[in-house]
């Protein structure tokens, strides 16, 4: 360790109760996707009182600023402004909305690596810049909401990275560094080191279309909507002994309309899922069953169906830690616990950093400090130090080492890597 190195951890530890307080302000200040206007807000002062000229309004509430040397890598330490519904949990605010999924920790990492990185004697020695990054909206929105996105023209895209991406705000960008709270039952490890490989998943909307009338004296004259959606589910079910346990399947849908009186023989249904697999080929053919068993159903009971699909999330390329990261976790203390994750261990849940897995080196690390269910009301935080302070230091020092000696480090990486996809693929499957 340089005592560069330890002036990071000193200047951590130095501002530990301030970043308590911010992650806990922030926990109970959660705000819908492409809606989180006061938290991007609290972000944008807390980096314009460390001196950073603050680009706001990306994608809406998105926001960026950097420090270090114009001309070299550009690596970005990426934390997501939104929260997830979750009414029941302790903490929501007055809508529902509540950081059920831990979104308040990565803000408060990635405010502290600012701390620390923007200190003259530390921002000094940067041969590249560090670009903090706050992204809106990385939990999928149902298609009512999306659809009023698009016709504010808000967002065209399922989540904040594509959106980010698709408008150009990630052009410069070479690499980036990404957080979370465990998504895998790693809870006593501080740290668990690398991607796990995650599934991908399209958005889709069923629409089912029948005939009102009375549900009593004439239903002859009818054509139920909500029974052609329930034997549609029905089917869907009956199809699911044919989804291979090595694409690591699930589609799971919800009804979010079926009718709107009791005594009315139910003229419209509808069902919004999410399609998720591990591979895009999965995606797709699983997608097609999907449809198949939807108009079959639609069909025997006379109605018709209106299938919408919306690109979501591409799955997560699965990347061990790199040496660079296990090299700083070894820094932060004798005390610190961490492992790596456990090669071919498939994520079941799905994530917009999968985006950008595929077009450029993402350097990811898990902490605990938080038990229970993520997206449950029992997600609660049980240790501070391991959810707010010990990532601020990891994502800092991490960074660090990425971006001095000339960036060699960051090169070696770079030089290292492939993209699955170029640019132009990319933005060609989300449209």
């Amino acid at each position: 360790m340089n005592e560069t190195e330890k002036q990071i951890l000193k200047i951590i530890d130095e501002h530990r109760e301030e970043l308590i307080s911010m992650g806990n302000t922030l926990y109970t200040r959660a705000e819908r996707g492409f809606a989180e206007v006061n938290t991007s807000a609290f972000i944008a002062e807390q980096l314009k009182k460390l001196g950073l000229s603050v680009r706001t309004g990306l994608a809406g509430t998105g926001l960026r600023a950097s420090i270090g040397k114009e001309g070299g890598v550009n690596l970005a330490l990426i934390s997501e402004l939104d929260g997830i519904l979750c009414p029941s949990h302790p903490q929501a605010a007055p809508d529902g909305m509540s950081h059920a999924c831990g979104h308040h920790a990565q803000m408060t990492a990635m405010l502290g690596a600012a701390i620390a990185l923007t200190a003259p004697e530390v921002a000094g020695e940067l041969d590249g810049l560090a670009t903090f990054f706050a992204v809106p909206s990385e939990e999928f929105l149902s298609e009512d909401i999306r659809s009023g996105l698009r016709e504010k023209k808000i967002s065209t895209h399922s989540g904040g990275k594509a959106e980010l991406i698709s408008r150009g705000c990630f052009e410069d960008i070479d690499m980036a560094i990404t957080t979370h709270a465990h998504m895998l039952p790693f809870g006593e490890y501080d740290f668990v080191l690398g991607n796990n490989a995650c599934t991908g998943f399209i958005g889709k909307t069923a629409t089912f279309y029948g005939k009102a009338a009375h549900a009593a004296g004439a239903p002859h004259e009818g054509i139920n909507a909500m029974n052609a959606a329930a034997l549609a589910l029905s089917a869907l079910g009956m199809i699911r002994e044919t989804f291979q346990e090595k694409d690591y399947v699930r589609v799971h849908p919800i009804m979010k309309e079926a009718g709107s009186a009791v005594n009315v023989v139910p003229d419209k249904a509808v069902l919004d899922m999410m399609v998720r697999a591990g591979s895009l080929k999965a995606v797709a053919e699983v997608s097609e069953k999907t449809d198949r068993a939807f108009k079959g159903a639609a069909y025997a009971i006379g109605a018709k169906v209106e299938i919408k699909d919306v690109p979501g999330y591409l799955p997560v390329i699965e990347r061990l830690p790199d040496q660079v990261m296990i090299d700083a976790a070894g820094l932060i203390g004798e005390s610190i616990r961490w492992t790596s994750i456990t090669p071919g261990q498939e994520n079941m849940t799905s994530t917009d950093v999968g985006d950008l897995t595929h077009l450029m080196p993402v350097l990811n690390f898990t902490f605990g400090g938080f038990e229970g269910a993520l997206h449950s009301k029992d997600f609660r935080l049980t240790d501070e130090e391991k959810a707010f302070v010990n990532p601020a230091k990891l994502m800092a020092l991490t960074a660090y080492r990425l971006l001095t000696n000339q960036a060699k480090e960051a090169g070696q990486i770079l030089k290292d890597f492939t993209p699955a996809l170029t640019i132009e693929e990319y933005l060609d499957y989300i449209k």
